[in-house]
Order: structure tokens, then C-alpha cells, then sequence
């Protein structure tokens, strides 16, 4: 698929999201859209987010969550070089 139509579905979806009132009805939306490894993969690597910004080491992380060391790496590369997506959410979550 090309790069820019994902960008517009990405925007089309992003637009979905914000029709939703609450988190039970994001909740819905996601267990619909998402297969039940797309909903482990999404909610492991938010997990490690998570566990990464606290300052938990890899090998602690592997230990709690039984992921390997480069899906910890590739959402500690994102945290570090991303888009700021992890960051921004953290930032807002922390503020609750």
C-alpha cells in the first residue's frame, strides 16, 4: 500500500476515534477492529512504553512480560526517535 494512502486511512481512522464519548466505546471499537494478537501486540508494546519511561531496565521488562529484548528495543527506539506518540499520551496519562 502506498505511503500516502496509509496516511490517509491513518487520518480517516484517528477522525473515527474522535467520534467515540467514552472508553468503553473506543474499547468496543478497538476489540472489533483488532484481532486478539493485534490487541496483545498494541497492549504489550503501550505496557513497555510504560515500563521504559518509569526507567524499568530490559531485563527487568523481559522478566514481567515475556517479550523479547528487540520488541523492547523497537518501542524504546520509537520513545527515543519517534513521532512523540508515546510520549504525548504518557505526558497526558500522568497528569490524570
Amino acid at each position: 500500500m502506498p505511503n500516502d494512502l496509509i496516511e490517509r486511512n491513518l487520518q480517516i481512522l484517528s477522525g473515527a476515534f474522535l467520534k467515540l464519548h467514552s472508553e468503553e466505546e473506543i474499547r468496543l471499537f478497538l476489540k472489533d477492529l483488532l484481532s486478539n494478537s493485534e490487541q496483545k501486540s498494541i497492549t504489550e508494546r503501550f505496557n513497555i512504553a510504560l515500563m521504559l519511561e518509569r526507567g524499568m531496565h530490559y531485563s527487568q521488562i523481559e522478566r514481567e512480560t515475556g517479550v523479547s529484548s528487540a520488541t523492547i528495543a523497537k518501542v524504546s527506539e520509537n520513545l527515543k526517535y519517534g513521532n512523540d506518540g508515546y510520549k504525548l499520551i504518557i505526558g497526558r496519562l500522568r497528569k490524570k
